[in-house]
């Protein structure tokens, strides 16, 4: 190797590349240099390109790979010495653009990485000059290389801590802190940093897991004109944590943070769940940009109609992922296997799972390899997995879903709890049933009693507040005339539209909300809410804030004020689903899902004789809590007026019932401290209207049944 002299400035020359190898896929950084590898069935030429800076139109070094020394089956591999972790490198791939066969490479077009761990963004970036005819160097996402081994976690594995014991909180990194009264300084404000900052909320709220919306580097701009792909929705990268979600803007921060996001959590005890998107990429339809897997391998990577230069649409977005292809199969298996290994993260949340039962041709698969690779990976085994079971063609899977380890969205539990507190006709016998875990729908599976995910509101659709104060969704800031989201929202605004200075409509909606979050936190299943509703967050009537980066969908930190009552309510009740068994190893139950596993029965305003007409809105049921010498009366009241319902005697008449949970009351009486409950005097109880309650009987040792 000779040294070169030019303007007196020594220089090294550039090592030459050598041969590589076809795995692993990906970047991989070695002793000596870094190993590229990368698919594609159809190209004839492949370039790898080198950048100075994330800004620079031209790459500095642009290294052929020869498809006859560098090439391996359908792999392209090339092993560069020298290279080092931090540099920003992308692909060219050349090949027929012949849209009508699905081909569609153009080698003006940057392409990124499929197994890039880090994604470097410039402030230029624009997607549509990916769309159009032309270079697009200057204004293109690039790849980063990384050493996932160069961090120091500190002992940290993920917690795998078992689904009985789990409560959830949706969240959005960004949206959690972006807001001014977050208190945090500027540089923070919507970040994995700002997220670290406010985990002693988190902690004392009680909740044990976060449910991430996407936070796989997505594409901003991938929404209407002028507005801001908020949710993250529309992926360009399944292994790259976002760059906008990092404090810092230098290429390996966003992987540093995120990880630093991810031991904060651990060390709190509250677990990281991931919202991924294995459905559809920010590529879109046939008028969308060329970011990555169109210009590498169109055909492999995504489903296509007939007509092969159409994207088949089952997701609503425009294309639809080819999940259960070989390569992308393998994909996506080596991403959940990157997340948990090398990020650390808990559990997965898989958008519009369904459309992973698909084939290459859009039929549905009854067992469909993806799902099982999944299933069967010892590396993934006690990893946390929840379905979204349906697609947005129609396909629904609740209660259906393959697999043995998989939990389910739960959208009937949503629909049917929302049609009870509304007073809606016929929804008795579906409330209580979804009290008890919907054995209704996961009974003929013999399953586990949390195979169900409990909800009433999520990111999707109306905040609890706007469930209780919204007729009609209010989605015109949206840009589409009001058009998009769901109309179904089975909501109730207690007798005005929006914001009001009522009292008498204040109340009742502050009791609607409390009424919601006992059943979702006693249910039995898995509870989960999301991010404000223990503050009553409103969107404005928005059901559907996508693209709203702004106060519509930010977490307002001054509401913790504000609705100190309901917080203080959401905390009692994740505390106390706690239960200790004082003869056995101590479990985290809901009430429900103890009553379900021992001998209950259902009431009326009569003592067993429940009502489960089509024009009841009430129900009530009682049970032992076997071992623990506690018996609980649950009262569910969705009647107008108020109910007088019968008691069960206690203890042979020498034990008195006490109050622990009335939703109509104010706070502090709507809940009390656990062991601190109100006694309860007579033989019924009076429910007020739109009410829940639930009464505790405590027995002594010697009247308590074996």
């Amino acid at each position: 190797m000779t040294m070169t002299q030019e303007h007196g400035i020594i220089r090294m020359p550039v090592a030459v590349p050598r041969t590589g190898r076809s795995f692993p896929i990906g970047a991989t950084l070695t002793t000596g240099g870094a190993n590229f590898s990368i698919f594609s069935r159809s190209a004839a030429k492949i370039e790898l390109l080198f950048f100075d800076q994330v800004e620079d139109a031209r790459p500095s070094r642009v290294i052929a790979i020869d498809p006859l020394t560098n090439r391996t089956y359908h792999y392209w591999h090339v092993f560069v010495p020298g290279v080092q972790a931090g540099q920003i490198y992308a692909f060219r791939a050349y090949g027929p653009f012949e849209p009508a066969r699905g081909l569609w490479f153009d080698p003006c077009k940057l392409l990124l990485d499929p197994y890039g761990r880090a994604v470097a963004v410039p402030k230029s970036y624009d997607r549509q000059p990916a769309r159009f005819e032309g270079d697009n160097a200057g204004t293109a996402m690039k790849s980063v290389l990384i050493d996932p081994q160069a961090y120091d976690w500190e002992g940290d594995m993920p917690l795998k801590r078992p689904w009985s014991r789990t409560v959830i909180y949706e969240m959005h990194v960004r949206g959690f802190t972006a807001h001014p009264s977050s208190g945090l300084s500027e540089s923070k404000r919507g970040t994995y940093a700002g997220l670290v900052e406010k985990i002693p909320y988190l902690k004392q709220l009680g909740i044990t897991a976060v449910e991430l919306l996407p936070v796989f580097q997505f594409d901003p701009q991938d929404a209407p004109l002028g507005r801001t792909n908020y949710w993250g929705y529309s992926p360009v990268s399944f292994f790259a944590p976002h760059q906008g979600y990092c404090s810092s803007q230098e290429p390996l921060g966003a992987a540093r943070e995120f990880r630093d996001m991810v031991k904060a959590l651990h060390r709190a005890g509250i677990e990281v769940i991931l919202d991924v998107v294995f459905n559809h990429t920010a590529e879109a339809g046939h008028d969308g940009p060329t970011l990555c897997f169109r210009g590498l391998d169109n055909p492999t990577y995504y489903v296509l109609e007939q007509d092969r230069s159409r994207y088949a649409n089952f997701t609503g977005t425009g294309n639809t992922l080819n999940a259960n292809h070989p390569i992308v199969r393998r994909m996506i298996v080596d991403s959940l296997r990157y997340w948990v290994n090398e990020m650390h993260v808990d559990g997965f949340r898989f958008d519009l799972a369904s459309i992973l039962a698909r084939d290459s041709s859009g039929a549905v698969m009854a067992n469909p390899p993806v799902l099982w690779d999944i299933e069967s990976d010892p590396t993934l085994a006690g990893t946390k997995m929840i379905a979204e079971a349906w697609d947005a063609a129609g396909l629904y899977q609740v209660g259906s879903f393959v697999g043995d380890s998989w939990k389910e969205w739960n959208d009937r539990f949503r629909d049917d709890f929302r049609d009870f507190f509304r007073g809606a006709n016929g929804s008795v016998g579906r409330a209580a049933d979804r009290l008890l875990g919907s054995p209704s729908i996961y009974g003929p599976k013999e399953r586990e009693l949390e195979e169900s995910i409990n909800f009433v509101a999520c990111h999707d659709g109306f905040t609890l507040n706007d469930l209780v104060s919204y007729d009609h969704k209010h989605n015109a800031e949206n840009g589409e005339n009001n058009r998009d989201g769901a109309d179904d929202n089975r909501s109730w605004n207690c007798g005005a539209e929006g914001p009001v200075e009522d009292p008498v409509i204040e109340r009742l909606r502050n009791r609607q909300a409390k009424n919601f979050l006992t059943v979702v936190l006693l249910s039995a299943g898995v509870p989960m809410f999301v991010m404000g509703d223990e503050l009553r967050r409103s969107q404005r009537g928005n059901n559907n804030a996508y693209c709203q980066d702004n106060d519509t969908s930010w977490f307002d930190w001054n509401l913790v004020y504000k609705h100190s009552d309901l917080l203080r309510f959401v905390k009692l009740l994740i505390e106390r689903r706690v239960i200790r068994d004082v003869e056995h190893e101590r479990r985290r139950l809901s009430l429900a899902q103890v009553l379900r596993e021992h001998k209950h029965a259902w009431h009326g305003v009569k003592l067993n004789q429940p009502d489960w007409s089509e024009s009841s809105h009430c129900v009530a049921i009682s049970g032992e809590l076997k071992d623990e010498g506690i018996w609980v009366y649950i009262i569910l009241n969705a009647y107008w007026e108020p109910l007088d319902f019968e008691i069960p005697v206690l203890g042979g008449g020498s034990q008195r019932w006490r109050r622990w949970i009335d939703t109509a009351l104010d706070s502090p009486d709507d809940i009390c401290e656990w062991n601190e409950e109100e006694p309860v005097p007579g033989t019924t109880y009076r429910a007020a209207a739109r009410s829940v309650v639930v009464l505790i009987g405590r027995l002594p040792h010697d009247v308590r049944r074996s």
